[in-house]
């Protein structure tokens, strides 16, 4: 049980760990948190500092998530375990201890993770989300389509803790978007391709 709850804790920081502020600092020398929207994801990277810089920190996050719940299933031993550690990355990806729990808003970390727990459910939510961002440019709606598949698909797919883990994370997220759903209901959300200033 020690060795659960320590694989846990380490899935919690591996969430944590800031991609995006360290990408940015590194890669223009910027706070990431005091540009375009203020998150440290890599949307707002790429926004700011370009395509290059926006990969890395897109596949930073989801190695991370992968990593985490590679890690916690390991040391748990069971799928029960394996959706703790994605449910755990994604906390740590939005409440992250290095930046004062204010963090990102988990798409990429979730992903990530689910590539890990749940490759079967991973598909058709991002089938949902590609089609979504190619159609309306709009990666919050995408993402939070894509987070609604991921949820059902669990359900369908795999056993009640790993559904249940998919489920909690895709609220999660759902939740961290709650200012993009009000721009998107007033009109006023960004659309990919649009760039952000760099003071």
């Amino acid at each position: 049980m020690a060795v659960s709850v320590l694989g846990l804790a380490a899935a919690y920081l591996i969430g944590a760990i800031p991609m995006g502020v360290l990408v940015a600092r590194l890669a223009g020398g910027v706070d990431i948190r005091r540009h375009g929207s203020g998150n440290i994801g890599a949307t707002n990277v790429l926004r700011t500092l370009g395509p290059a810089a926006g990969v890395i920190t897109l596949l930073g996050d989801i190695a991370k998530g992968y990593a985490a719940v590679w890690v916690a299933g390991t040391l748990g031993g069971t799928p029960t375990w394996a959706g703790a550690g994605a449910v755990a990355a994604v906390v740590g990806n939005c409440w992250p201890l290095f930046l004062r729990f204010r963090g990102g808003k988990g798409v990429a970390t979730g992903l990530g993770a689910f590539l890990a727990a749940a490759p079967w459910a991973v598909a058709p939510a991002a089938v949902v989300w590609a089609a979504l961002a190619a159609v309306t440019r709009l990666v919050s709606l995408a993402s939070i389509a894509a987070c609604v598949a991921l949820g059902m698909a669990a359900w369908v797919v795999y056993p009640p803790p790993i559904a249940l883990a998919a489920t909690v994370v895709a609220a999660i997220i759902i939740v961290r978007h709650r200012v993009n759903i009000q721009r998107l209901r007033a009109g006023t959300e960004s659309r990919l391709g649009q760039r952000a200033r760099v003071a």
